[in-house]
């Protein structure tokens, strides 16, 4: 299930070669980087069709889960946004790896990427052990955030929690080397990956939440489990291609944790953590301030994120085009080239969002009525999908030009803008508006001004080119 800020995914390769012009192997023949000649549709087509995936699959999910009343979808939006805490770190990780990696590729240094890969790796998996453990043991206090939300709520988001905790290891297995295959510019791995993994999820959640086969109804823990479980399949699949050398990163070289490449990945990553932290911590203090008018509101925010998710998952996969293209064109010594690929991006991002932002606006209300029967959760639907359906085009300008800025090396502007728009404009607006009294459509408002302003800062950061200076690798500043 997505949400408005994140959207899973997974990844490995397949044979023949791309029409972006990078050789890839057959078997587990040696394949040499270079960079894609002018295609992000080409790169980001499968991402974007993973994602469109995933996100119908999470809206057949919240339609089961919607099928338990309100209590049951607020549950599964707090345990989600928990979840996505995780997820924010380990993008933070991987911005390091998605910057060395395709920079390594675009210089036509394999090994070099398949190194950053296997320390990223080993970071990643720390991270994720480390994580698990607030959430497996102290999953009702982490729920308990949201104190508006009903006690039954709370009490199904904890269980939530601590399950979907239980496999923290899987996620980060699948999202590191997913991150590093697409860095190398092969999207089509997990593309594959990702619709095998998500109809295993969509069986799975029917299976488990209202029992069958044997099995007992496990209401929304089933569904914390079922994600669980196809995490951890498509991780299987990783990791055996991985093994086997059938990624287009393979295992490489066993001197990957060098003190000079760690603190790079470190280097490179921090600022991207410290963003991802103040990105989860925004959207928990904005979740609050929503879940103090009730638990419908609070559906409503979650229902709403989950059906637009069908237009901004088309912004993650041109934000990862963005991202391996002016990294590797960076890489490649073509720093005109590397911008041409972020507008490129960003105006065919803007140009898929409006035109799917518009279909589901218009759609808004059968489409609500679709995935619960409460009126009052329908009505406030409705009304959050018209507020951040207008924001489409801002999102995928932030999304293009913020992965162009990350694949670059240039991790601390993206920071500033969280800080900015999310923290300095949302959160602020939202709680002066609930501190006046003022009705939660207002609080939903808070949005369109807070893309407003980080958009504005992007575009005025990318067309500057600092960016095209910045030196990563081991020896970078």
């Amino acid at each position: 299930m997505s949400t408005e800020a994140t959207v899973r995914s997974a990844s490995p390769a397949e044979a023949g070669r791309s029409a972006d012009g990078v050789e890839e192997r057959q078997g587990g023949d040696a394949r040499r980087g270079t960079p894609p000649a002018g295609g992000v549709l080409q790169l980001a087509w499968p991402a974007i069709l993973s994602n469109l995936l995933y996100s119908t699959v999470g809206l057949v999910d919240i339609k089961i889960v919607g099928s338990l009343g309100p209590n049951a979808v607020a549950a599964v939006t707090t345990g989600n946004r928990m979840f996505f805490v995780l997820q924010g770190v380990l993008m933070a990780v991987t911005a390091g790896t998605t910057a060395l990696v395709a920079r390594a590729w675009g210089a036509d240094d394999r090994e070099e990427a398949e190194r950053v890969t296997r320390a990223s790796m080993v970071i990643c998996l720390a991270v994720s052990v480390v994580m698990a453990l607030p959430g497996i043991l102290f999953p009702h206090e982490l729920a308990g955030v949201f104190r508006g939300l009903d006690a039954e709520a709370i009490t199904q988001a904890a269980s939530f929690i601590r399950w979907l905790s239980i496999f923290n290891v899987a996620f980060a297995i699948s999202f590191v080397l997913g991150t590093a295959c697409r860095a190398a510019g092969d999207t089509i791995t997990p593309l594959w990956i990702g619709a095998v993994t998500n109809v295993v999820n969509v069986v799975l959640v029917y299976v488990l939440i209202y029992g069958a086969f044997g099995i007992p109804s496990l209401g929304v823990a089933g569904a914390a489990i079922a994600n669980g479980l196809a995490f951890a399949l498509g991780s299987l699949i990783f990791v055996v291609k991985w093994l086997r050398g059938t990624l287009i990163v393979g295992l490489g070289p066993p001197d990957a944790f060098a003190p000079s490449r760690l603190r790079e990945i470190v280097r490179i990553g921090y600022p991207a953590g410290i963003e991802q932290f103040v990105w989860q911590l925004g959207f928990i203090a904005f979740l609050w301030v929503v879940s103090l008018y009730g638990t419908e509101p609070y559906a409503a925010y979650g229902i709403g994120v989950q059906i637009l998710a069908l237009s901004f998952v088309v912004g993650f996969g041109f934000s990862i085009a963005a991202s391996t293209h002016v990294g590797q064109r960076l890489g490649a010594g073509e720093p005109r080239a590397a911008e041409e690929s972020g507008w490129h991006a960003m105006r065919l991002a803007v140009l898929s969002m409006v035109v799917l932002g518009a279909a589901v606006i218009a759609l808004a209300e059968p489409l609500a009525s679709f995935m619960i029967e409460d009126p009052e959760v329908v009505r406030l639907t409705v009304v959050f999908i018209y507020i951040l359906g207008a924001c489409q085009p801002l999102m995928a300008i932030e999304f293009t030009l913020g992965g162009a800025l990350r694949g670059a090396g240039d991790t601390r502007f993206p920071l500033y803008t969280v800080l900015t728009g999310l923290i300095g404009v949302r959160v602020v607006l939202s709680a002066i508006a609930a501190a006046a009294g003022l009705a939660v459509e207002w609080i939903f408002a808070a949005l369109i001004a807070d893309y407003v302003v980080k958009c504005s800062m992007l575009v005025t950061r990318f067309r500057g080119g600092r960016w095209k200076a910045i030196r990563i690798g081991a020896d970078g500043d």
